[in-house]
């Protein structure tokens, strides 16, 4: 079929077969070209024009393109689109090339393997997963290409912890076999995340052996080194290239942090808002005073996996109560902190062997600085700060190197020349002095020429495609001595020539100029691969520095907020006095937050609280989970106190939403976090759920809300706070011994309600739902019919209440007539036991059949209030509708 097309396109089409699930760039000149399906789906995604060529077919083949040199932002369109990109590169010189000039793939990009600066985000990470699965077991390895950190862990492999653990670090792609990506893929826990799946069986152990040393491996349990190699392997097969940066990885276990699932990460808002996606109103944007994008990125990190180990804990907040009380110290280390660029992806860049001369230069900026950040922290009297520098590596021997050979402002290319300083090499020194020499040579000849000729417009120039030439203008050709000048070019208004001098020059210029580009390009790769042998000294230093910028981020942001140091304890009692939503107080700007304190104990672990519509539940519960969240990654907190237990996980349901997508409604997405809650929550956890319930009828909700808090109470024994509107169940208060009542008071005067935000014991009366629809905005008429009907609804309720009140009067009374006849009966000379039995059933025979009693004989309105009855479904009516109900019945029983 391919023997129809040019040798070009034969080409074209035995490369596309190595990678036909992405778009092949295929060098043609100065542009990356597209062809067949390729090229139609490529002008559709990048919204560019769709051509043709004739590619020796009976048809034109589609063909689109992009410039070689804009190819970055074109490629970057299609990785956030989720495809995969192939460039292939002219891999001999055309003009050695015999035929077809040969090509090749150079790398694979991909969403996880993306390197170019412009496309990442610069304070988070990129990252790819690789998975494994063996006996039960998941193994997972996460990568950042950009920056060399690879992460590997196990847990049971069951499809929520596989959704919870990766949550944590939102990788871009997923690698690992069929069967595991296509349980994932299904996998409800994983909907909604822009994830490209990529299925690929696992490396070789010899090839992590090569890679990692046989040692290391051998601490690795199977399912971790699977994964491991799963993902490695698609690494190397995608980039083409030795990634010596990659030659450690960092192995920890799932149950050393606190996990927190997709849904509380979600509605905690810990790194981006639920409705806007932004990281603005974070807890992320607000802890975020780091300096350097690699402090930013580990401060994330230290967000997404808060610690369970108590004395990591006090390590962290002994290093940013130094830092809290030293202000001095604390600037100083910022502005030191502050000359330092990325190193983590500087250091990538280099072992990807991308990097320029300007990122060696912002290299050794950076390095220069490492000294002072070590002085400051071994001297701040910290032990946690001066852990982080002992006997740390600064590579002030890679700035030396940088220093001596590159120049202080290098050009953006390194094909360009100008990096080199003079003196680093004997015979670099002489191409230069004779390029210089040879340009003043140059000028000299335009001023002897001008002289000889008397033509003082005459000029010596160059060009790419000409070489050097003499110009002179039409008007003074006849000026030109005859013999000596020989033609070279006509233009328009002038002539250029070239004398036998100016070609000897000229070929010893350029040839100079040739050899000193290259031997500057030999000079700066041999040091970029001598800086590339020591990735390992730079990574651990950029490590240091990362972790100082992120405790001092801490200590800055808990000084100006008038943050407290937590007192972390291995017990089960959280109490916060004075407690603050550290976000919430924060864009509230200049009006006051009113604090609130949270206490709960093994004797009262369980807080249910009542109160209306925007008083402030929601964020009163997200403030006790995100303090927690604060300590436990090291952060003061906002309160006048605060003891916070170590807690194993956390739980939220909070909010409205829906899977429309995953055809889940909002009530089904919350029994299905009420689901997770129940089977996965420990007595160390806590448990937030906001208006349990909600989303089904009254009585149903009700049932199941109650349900739920008896099974928290009882079974798990956490610690919950869980908000309802449901009034009816601050009754539990008297059933459930752990459990006690607060809500948000309200002041109500004049006709005016005012939300005073503060939790006070006791349940509320009422919702002010009215109100709150109200302040949204609805018509006056809505409102006033809505006060309408509750009023009625209100009035219609004590009605009945008054009834079955005197209903309950009258039995009393009936039941006190009893007793007096009784008693009657007995002062007569009657046994008791006659004048009980006047009040008793007949107690029947044991073997005699007792006569059938006759069947009563019911009026037409009995027997249609049965039949309505029979009908009536209870499950789907409210309280008060039932009342109803039965008022209407015994109305229409009282009128017979």
């Amino acid at each position: 079929m391919t023997a129809q097309y040019t040798p070009m396109i034969q080409q074209y089409l035995a490369i596309k077969e190595q990678v036909k699930d992405a778009f092949l760039f295929f060098r043609l000149g100065d542009f990356y070209e597209m062809f067949f399906d390729d090229a139609i789906l490529a002008a559709r995604e990048l919204e560019i024009t769709l051509t043709g060529r004739d590619g020796g077919g009976e048809e034109r083949i589609p063909m689109c393109g992009v410039p070689y040199h804009s190819a970055e932002s074109y490629i970057a369109k299609l990785i956030d689109k989720g495809y995969k990109v192939a460039i292939c590169e002219q891999v001999e010189d055309p003009k050695a090339a015999k035929g077809v000039v040969r090509r090749e793939i150079v790398r694979i990009v991909t969403p996880g393997t993306i390197m170019e600066t412009r496309s990442l985000e610069e304070r988070g990470n990129n990252f790819i997963a690789g998975l494994a699965e063996e006996d039960g077991i998941c193994g997972l390895a996460v990568c950042d290409l950009s920056t060399g950190e690879l992460y590997v862990t196990s847990f049971p492999a069951a499809l929520e912890a596989i959704a919870d653990e990766t949550g944590v670090y939102q990788p871009r792609e997923i690698v690992g076999t069929e069967q595991i990506l296509a349980k994932l893929k299904e996998s409800p826990a994983m909907a909604g995340r822009n994830i490209v799946y990529t299925a690929r069986e696992a490396a070789e152990d010899g090839r992590l052996a090569e890679r990692f040393g046989a040692e290391a491996l051998t601490r690795l349990a199977p399912v971790r080194r699977r994964a491991i190699g799963v993902l490695t392997g698609y690494l190397e097969e995608t980039q083409r290239r030795a990634l010596v940066h990659l030659s450690r990885f960092r192995e920890y276990e799932a149950n050393q942090y606190m996990i927190l699932d997709q849904h509380t990460r979600r509605n905690l808002e810990l790194t981006e808002t639920v409705h806007e996606r932004s990281r603005r109103g974070s807890l992320l944007w607000l802890l975020d005073r780091t300096c350097t994008a690699m402090g930013a990125r580990m401060l994330r990190r230290w967000i997404d996996k808060p610690l369970l180990s108590r004395a990591a804990i006090e390590e962290r907040l002994d290093a940013v109560d130094k830092l809290h009380a030293d202000l001095m110290l604390r600037e100083e280390l910022r502005n030191a902190l502050g000359e330092i660029y990325d190193l983590e992806r500087l250091v990538g860049r280099i072992a990807f062997g991308s990097a320029n001369g300007r990122d060696l230069v912002a290299l050794k900026t950076s390095l220069r600085q490492a000294p002072a950040i070590a002085s400051l922290c071994a001297s701040s009297g910290s032990p946690a700060l001066a852990r982080l520098v002992d006997s740390l590596d600064t590579c002030a021997d890679i700035a030396d190197w940088i220093e001596a050979i590159i120049v202080d402002d290098p050009p953006v290319s390194v094909r360009d020349g100008g990096l080199i300083k003079s003196g680093c090499d004997e015979y670099l020194d002489r191409l230069r002095e004779a390029s210089v020499n040879g340009k003043q040579w140059l000028a000299e000849l335009e001023r002897i020429e001008r002289e000889a000729t008397g033509i003082k417009s005459l000029k010596v120039g160059y060009n790419k495609v000409f070489g050097y030439y003499i110009e002179v203008s039409k008007a003074n050709l006849t000026l030109l001595p005859e013999g000596r000048y020989e033609r070279k070019q006509t233009l328009a208004n002038a002539e250029r020539f070239v004398t036998p001098e100016l070609k000897e020059k000229e070929q010893l210029i350029l040839e100079a100029e040739e050899k000193m580009v290259d031997l500057e390009y030999r000079k700066f790769v041999e040091l970029r691969d001598r800086i590339a042998g020591e990735i390992e000294r730079l990574q651990k230093l950029a490590g240091a520095i990362a972790a100082i910028d992120a405790l001092q981020s801490f200590a800055t942001v808990s000084a100006e907020r008038r943050y407290v140091r937590p007192v972390i304890t291995e017990g089960y009692d959280l109490i916060i006095e004075d407690g603050r939503h550290p976000v919430v107080e924060t864009m509230t700007g200049d009006s006051p937050f009113i604090a609130n304190g949270t206490r709960l104990t093994s004797d009262s672990p369980m807080l249910l609280i009542t109160g209306p519509n925007m008083a402030g539940k929601s964020t009163y519960m997200r403030q006790a989970a995100l303090l927690c969240i604060m300590a436990q990654i090291g952060c003061f907190v906002p309160a006048r106190r605060a003891e916070i237990p170590l807690t194993d996980r956390i739980f939220t349901r909070i909010g409205a939403a829906d899977d429309l997508a995953g055809g889940q409604s909002t009530f089904m997405v919350e029994m299905r976090d009420i689901q997770i809650m129940t089977e996965r929550a420990t007595r160390r956890s806590l448990v937030i759920i906001d208006e349990l319930g909600r989303g089904t009828s009254t009585s149903e909700g009700m049932a199941i809300a109650q349900a739920v808090i008896e099974y928290v109470h009882d079974r798990i024994g956490c610690k919950a706070l869980v908000s309802t509107h449901f009034h009816e169940l601050a009754r539990l208060e008297q059933t459930l011994a752990g459990l006690s009542n607060g809500c948000m008071a309200v002041a109500e005067e004049a006709g005016t309600v005012t939300f005073l935000r503060k939790l006070v014991p006791g349940a509320a009366g009422t919702s002010y739902g009215i109100y709150c629809a109200q302040l949204a905005g609805l018509p006056d008429s809505i409102i006033e019919r809505a006060y309408e009907l509750l009023h009625q609804a209100e009035a219609e309720q004590a009605r009945l209440e008054k009834h079955s009140a005197e209903a309950k009067r009258q039995d009393s009374s009936e039941a006190r007539e009893a007793d007096a006849v009784r008693e009657t009966a007995v002062s007569a000379g009657a046994a008791p036991e006659a004048a009980a039995a006047a009040e008793e059933p007949l107690q029947l025979a044991l073997f005699a059949e007792p006569p059938a009693p006759p069947k009563p004989k019911r009026s037409a309105t009995e027997t249609h209030v049965l039949e309505q009855l029979r009908k009536v479904d209870l499950m789907n009516m409210t309280p008060l509708m039932a009342m109803q109900w039965i008022h209407e019945m015994k109305m229409k029983l009282n009128e017979q």
